[in-house]
């Protein structure tokens, strides 16, 4: 059985430890923001924090996992508060939006660690790729929820989600609490 904590709820699953978390996260535990994508961690699609690091789930197994703290797209704000995802919604960053949940985990790492980025910076940080082409928005974008970080600006916020955690949970057994 491996154990780790995923969104600060601490997991076990009983799924053979080579299993990618990818699989664990959507499969097991119902957390589909992290989108499949390419399976070679070449896309970012889907990306989640691992212990602090941006990583491509679909290439660290769960029991490369074991003992550490996963937090997925789920976990950032649950009511869409984070400068992130504030930033993208009023910067209409997303098209499509399957690359989006990725693209913002591996940001919300980059800004955790400066939260006024170069574009350098940010290319390098953000190596996801976005078929539907939204670098040049995601890139103000990522600038703007730093601005929003250090105080600098405010945004009107994107509308809430209309569901409540408490109330999601009773839909989805995985976002219980344990």
């Amino acid at each position: 059985m491996t154990r780790f904590t995923v969104n600060d709820r601490p997991v076990q699953y009983r799924m053979d430890p080579d299993t990618p978390l990818l699989w664990a996260l959507r499969d097991a535990s119902n957390l589909t923001g992290t989108k499949y994508g390419c399976g070679t961690g070449d896309c970012g699609a889907c990306t989640v924090d691992i212990d602090g690091e941006a990583a491509r789930s679909c290439q660290v197994t769960i029991g490369k996992t074991e003992g550490r703290f996963v937090t997925t797209i789920e976990a950032l704000s649950p009511d869409r508060g984070h400068p992130l995802q504030q930033a993208f919604a009023a910067d209409n960053v997303s098209q499509c939006g399957y690359c989006i949940p990725g693209i913002i985990m591996a940001a919300s790492v980059l800004l955790r660690r400066s939260n006024d980025p170069s574009d350098e910076d940010i290319d390098a940080a953000i190596t996801n790729i976005c078929r539907c082409g939204v670098y040049p928005r995601l890139r103000s974008a990522i600038k703007r929820a730093g601005r929003i970080m250090r105080g600098e600006e405010q945004i009107a916020a994107a509308p809430p989600p209309g569901i409540t955690p408490d109330s999601a949970a009773k839909s989805v057994p995985a976002l219980g609490k344990p």
